[in-house]
């Protein structure tokens, strides 16, 4: 905006000194005997409103009113100016053609026309039919070429839009298709595995029933259990890599869980947070799955409080009852302000999805003037 301004001014000053050039060396192209004073002044003020070209249209088009003013104050004596009065008049017509809204382009092209006709109508020094036609076309080519410029632009401004929204959308296809193909893939895997699992489970049940009977088909058995599982293993790491995001190049390690909690507090006290902590039933072993969605459920919470609140403190409660886990994170606040609305974020829908795997329930919301984050999931029996 800045340099649009800078150059509005520029222009209008280079024209207003081309005028004053032209009145006081002076050129061939004045014509009459008017007040070269008076003229000058002429000169500036519509070079003044030249400035508004683009940011105030309607102001620099009221600068042709200048003249009339000028004319009448000198009882029709004025100077014929080619420099100081035509090229700004033609300069004004070619920039409201090319930035101006409709009605400012078609009101330039009309009070352009109007002036140079009433000029060569009253001005004797005009009257003749060369100089009406000279005119005529000067204003109009201006206006034709400020308007050609301003939809030339503006067609190549759509089309740079389709060509990005075209990219956007053949990317976006590009990645549904490999969704679609990895999500294929990842049934097939899935299957694969679930098969192997299945032929392990059969035969470890066979060799529990002959190991004593019959210990070399229990020792075949279990050689078939070692290879499959080993199969099934493979395939379970292609089916993590075909789920895994294709920046991601996180290595092969164990996932953490609630042995890993104290860690976590550590580590988010290590960030400023104070955090007290609770575990009741601690020593309960989980199954591994749910042992992990209790831990990414209050990591995830522990999260959302140093990103989105000011609170310097949090409490965590964890229960290991005989039939459930319960989960309780809360906050004092304050709560920042955030865009969009609460409870919708990625990190509340990963927690809820998490609960609901394994049957239980997720309620996250306001607790005062902080936030809060309850979970309940319910052990099964093995």
């Amino acid at each position: 905006m800045r340099s649009r301004w800078t150059l509005d001014l520029a222009l209008a000053g280079l024209l207003a000194v081309l005028g004053l050039i032209e009145i006081w060396l002076p050129m061939e192209s004045v014509m009459g005997d008017g007040s070269p004073v008076v003229s000058s002044i002429g000169v500036l003020w519509f070079a003044l409103h030249l400035t508004q070209r683009r940011a105030r249209p309607w102001i620099a088009l009221a600068g042709l009113l200048v003249w009339p003013i000028l004319g009448l104050a000198q009882d029709g004596r004025m100077q014929v100016l080619f420099f100081g009065q035509l090229v700004p008049v033609m300069v004004l017509v070619y920039s409201l053609a090319r930035h101006g809204d409709r009605p400012v382009r078609w009101s330039a092209a009309i009070c352009g026309i109007a002036f140079v006709t009433l000029a060569d109508l009253f001005i004797p020094l005009l009257r003749d039919p060369s100089e009406l036609i000279f005119h005529w076309a000067s204003i109009t080519l201006s206006f034709v070429l400020g308007n050609a410029l301003r939809v030339f632009e503006a067609r190549a401004r759509e089309q740079a839009v389709r060509a990005h929204v075209a990219e956007i959308q053949a990317r976006e296809r590009a990645l549904a298709a490999v969704a679609e193909e990895r999500a294929r893939i990842a049934r097939e895997l899935h299957d694969m595995v679930a098969h192997a699992v299945g032929v392990m489970v059969v035969q470890a049940g066979a060799a529990e029933q002959v190991v004593e009977e019959d210990p070399e088909y229990a020792r075949t058995a279990l050689g078939t259990i070692r290879s499959t599982g080993s199969s099934a293993l493979v395939e379970m790491r292609r089916l993590v890599s075909v789920l895994r995001e294709p920046e991601s190049d996180i290595e092969l390690a164990p996932q953490p869980g609630l042995q890993s909690l104290s860690e976590l507090v550590d580590r988010a006290r290590g960030t400023g947070l104070e955090v007290d902590l609770k575990v009741e039933g601690g020593d309960r072993p989980l199954p591994a799955g749910l042992d992990l969605a209790a831990y990414r459920i209050i990591q995830e919470a522990l999260t959302n409080i140093r990103r989105h609140s000011s609170a310097t403190r949090a409490r965590v409660r964890l229960a290991l009852a005989a039939d459930e886990v319960r989960i309780e994170v809360d906050d004092p606040g304050p709560a920042r302000r955030l865009q969009g609305g609460e409870g919708t974020g990625h990190g509340l829908i990963g927690m809820r999805e998490r609960a609901a795997l394994y049957g239980g329930r997720l309620e996250a919301g306001p607790r005062g003037a902080g936030f809060g984050v309850r979970a309940v999931m319910p052990l099964e029996e093995s």
